[in-house]
């Protein structure tokens, strides 16, 4: 048993599984039920739940961090997260195959959400604080690679195999084996490959510490303020990131733009997810630069303008394919600018002496604020249609901007 491993041998592969598995169940799983001919409503209400394990995660948060060891419950989620999609691709040709495959993807997403708690953990424990500050970014690309392979290269592939075979459930079986093969794979790799550090051990939990975090964060000047802040200014984006997926697929006919799966993937899993790491990374020099306060107003009106682009899509729903490249990329880079000030607020409200725990319960609202709009705006959607429906998200992302001059900054 080794105690130390050069973290080049598994920061990367711990942080590319933390990715995996968060977009299949938040993104991939949405196009494979249109694929499969599943209603919008449904898909956009009960795709909304997955969202539901990152917003309550922080409740078992500290039994990962006193139970056993961080490098076991990595290694269990993993092999547990292979099982859940392996059985889902068995059934996905069955009649009941939307109930059989949500119990898998909602089994999958809790693992998912417990493997990030005990992921995050052993990067702290396995490393000292010079190698912690070294592998940040190295760890953020390395779940934006897993980003990038999940809604581009699958899709992409997805998209050959669904024009090579015409058959739809066929193709996506091949995929979701193929994650279960590589989760798999990765579960084995880390079961040889992760290190044994002397502080990843059993801890006494301590319920009042967890008790007195929880009530120190409603505590917090100004923090219903935050809340609603936290709720409301993703609020916009939120009904859009179940439509969107559908609104590309969706035949003209319907009101979509008739893309093809591979064709979506290349969109929003290439060209929008190159615009989204640009924009992520400018809003970070620039806060860095010029701090939060003068930068909030500027990238929340990045952030929520280009929504615009969906009404004028939806109005225009014969552009040229290169059009909607660009479109959905302008849209991107406004997303990746707003949600870095977004993110770097929530660090913001922490207290110094429980900033952990409160990080934890700021982005557990922040999931809930996700979850709850993203499970009406299928109703929305085909009850109003396309346009209204993105107009009424656009008009959803202005509450949220009124609460910015009220917030307490650091």
């Amino acid at each position: 048993m080794k105690k130390e491993i050069n973290p080049w041998f598994y920061v990367p592969t711990t942080y590319f599984a933390e990715g995996l598995p968060y977009v299949v169940v938040n993104t991939l799983v949405v196009v494979l039920y249109k694929r499969l001919n599943v209603s919008n409503d449904v898909i956009a209400f009960l795709t909304s739940w997955f969202f539901l394990p990152w917003t309550i995660k922080f409740l078992w948060g500290p039994v990962v961090d006193t139970v056993g060891t961080k490098r076991k419950w990595i290694i269990y989620t993993e092999m547990l997260m292979a099982i859940a999609a392996l059985v889902s691709s068995f059934f996905l040709k069955n009649s009941f195959f939307l109930y059989i495959t949500l119990t898998c993807f909602m089994f999958m997403a809790f693992m998912s959400a417990t493997h990030d708690i005990a992921v995050d953990g052993f990067y702290m424990l396995s490393m000292d604080d010079k190698k912690q500050a070294f592998f940040i970014g190295i760890r953020a690309f390395a779940y934006r690679l897993a980003m990038l392979f999940s809604s581009s290269v699958l899709l992409i592939y997805a998209g050959k195999l669904e024009e090579r075979t015409a058959d739809i459930a066929g193709s996506w079986k091949i995929i979701i084996t193929l994650i279960s093969l590589i989760i798999g794979i990765l579960f084995l790799y880390h079961t040889f490959f992760l290190p044994f550090p002397d502080s990843d051990s059993n801890k006494k939990f301590n319920f009042d510490e967890f008790k007195q975090a929880f009530i120190s964060y409603f505590k917090l000047e100004k923090i219903w303020v935050a809340v609603s802040f936290i709720i409301l200014y993703r609020f916009g984006e939120a009904m859009l990131i179940k439509i969107t997926p559908l609104f590309m697929l969706d035949p003209l006919s319907k009101g979509g733009l008739g893309l093809l799966t591979g064709d979506y993937g290349r969109v929003y899993g290439t060209f929008g997810l190159i615009s989204l790491i640009t924009g992520n990374i400018l809003g970070g020099i620039a806060i860095s630069k010029w701090g939060l306060r003068k930068c909030i107003w500027s990238m929340a009106l990045l952030l929520n303008l280009p929504d615009l682009v969906y009404v004028y899509m939806a109005y225009n729903n014969t552009l040229p394919l290169s059009y909607v490249y660009f479109l959905v990329s302008f849209e991107q880079f406004g997303y990746g600018l707003g949600t870095t000030a977004f993110m770097y607020y929530l660090i913001q409200i922490t207290d110094e002496r429980y900033k952990t725990s409160h990080f934890a319960i700021s982005t557990s609202i922040m999931a809930m604020g996700l979850m709850i709009p993203g499970m009406f705006s299928g109703k929305l959607q085909v009850g109003y249609g396309y346009p209204i429906f993105f107009i009424i998200a656009c008009i959803a992302t202005i509450p949220g901007m009124l609460l910015i001059p009220f917030l307490k900054y650091k």
